[in-house]
């Protein structure tokens, strides 16, 4: 088991945001969350990476509790995500992006890099190949000098997960990296979740909108609606569900 939810709660003043949710992920699984807007998705992801304290319930990595840890510890310890609006250090460039990213990996203290030392140079090389690396997968190598803000939304998208990447997370959380996409461009976005996955070795719990993306890769599906678990199952067994459609579209259609 790689992240285990359980009992989750998040109340804000009489919301219930999020009620007493269980989730979990295994090692290599790829599981979607889904459900209306509103449905306390996104605060989910918010919960499990620190930047809310739950009011109720556990989150653990590998068996390590994470409540009340701070995002940046619980992204050091394995857990990376994205956002659902794009949050990128606009005014750095495409490698500075990414090279902050993996930058609580690096082999060399502040003393080091105060003295330039040998152990800052080298350092310092090897993180410029992992950037180079990570670009080349994103097909951004040759528009690393670029400032990140004046990408088009695509290339956003990707060098948001790209700087995920960066921080070797063992656990991927995606929140709706298919929003804004035209049609060809989420066929080669599931083809891309896919793939990474495979080359990193990651467990990556998605939450999306588009059904055609979450019923073409994920193994297993979590739908919410008002703060709580209403259907779990696999894909085929969720686009027939009568609550999951009713809480889409308030009638009897089945989910494409």
């Amino acid at each position: 088991m790689m992240l285990e939810i359980r009992g989750l709660t998040k109340h804000f003043g009489g919301i219930r945001a999020v009620d007493g949710v269980d989730l979990h992920l295994g090692q290599g699984e790829l599981v979607g969350l889904i459900g209306p807007n509103g449905s306390g998705k996104t605060t989910v992801f918010n919960l499990v990476t620190g930047i809310y304290r739950p009011d109720a319930g556990s989150v653990t990595l590998k068996g390590e509790n994470l409540v009340g840890i701070p995002p940046h510890r619980i992204n050091r310890l394995g857990v990376a995500r994205t956002f659902q609006n794009i949050r990128l250090f606009r005014n750095l460039t495409v490698m500075d992006n990414v090279r902050i990213a993996h930058h609580s990996h690096l082999g060399y203290g502040p003393v080091a890099a105060l003295c330039r030392t040998g152990r800052f140079y080298n350092g310092e090389k090897e993180l410029n190949e992992i950037v180079e690396v990570f670009l080349s997968i994103f097909q951004l190598q040759n528009r690393k000098y670029e400032i990140a803000g004046s990408l088009s939304y695509g290339d956003q998208r990707k060098l948001e997960i790209a700087r995920a990447l960066a921080s070797k997370p063992e656990v991927l959380l995606l929140d709706e990296p298919a929003a804004g996409m035209n049609p060809y461009e989420v066929g080669r976005l599931m083809e891309f979740i896919l793939a990474i996955r495979e080359r990193f070795r990651l467990s990556i719990l998605l939450i999306e909108h588009q059904m055609r993306l979450v019923m073409g890769i994920c193994e297993r599906l979590a739908v919410m609606d008002f703060g709580q678990v209403i259907a779990r199952g696999l894909p085929a067994e969720i686009r027939g569900n009568r609550k999951v459609i009713e809480a889409y579209l308030g009638e009897d259609v089945a989910i494409e």
